[in-house]
């Protein structure tokens, strides 16, 4: 018998939180967008935020209310690679891009790799400051 192995990539209750409309039952996602929604997740948490895993999240919130400059995203960049590798043992962290935007915001490309599968995959995200 041969085994799927994006199985292996899991299955776990949609973010945000939602119900399937079909089925009647809790919204879920799988494989390559449960491991998506993981990553959004632990960038919005802040360490410290989850009573039961303190340590959990990501640092990039310490930096809200810091100048808007290229020394900004790369302590981003940093952070966020920093809680990946922590947090999501089902992928490797190949890059994480960070660059200060002229809205105030900071633009972060993630590249990373399924370990399961080594499918690349890319995620980019604007972090709003202020």
């Amino acid at each position: 018998m041969r085994i799927n192995p994006k199985e292996f990539l899991g299955r776990g209750w949609s973010f945000p939180f939602g119900f399937d409309s079909v089925q009647g039952g809790v919204a879920y996602s799988e494989y390559e967008e449960n491991i998506r929604q993981n990553i959004t997740i632990i960038l919005g948490t802040r360490p410290g935020e989850r009573q039961m895993l303190p340590a959990f999240g990501c640092r990039i919130h310490e930096l809200m209310f810091a100048p808007n400059t290229r020394a900004t995203s790369a302590m981003v960049a940093h952070h966020v690679e920093e809680a990946l590798t922590m947090w999501e043992r089902r992928i490797k962290v190949l890059k994480v891009d960070s660059q200060p935007e002229a809205s105030g915001a900071i633009r972060v490309d993630v590249e990373y790799k399924i370990l399961a599968t080594d499918q690349v995959q890319n995620l980019a995200l604007a972090l709003a400051g202020r």
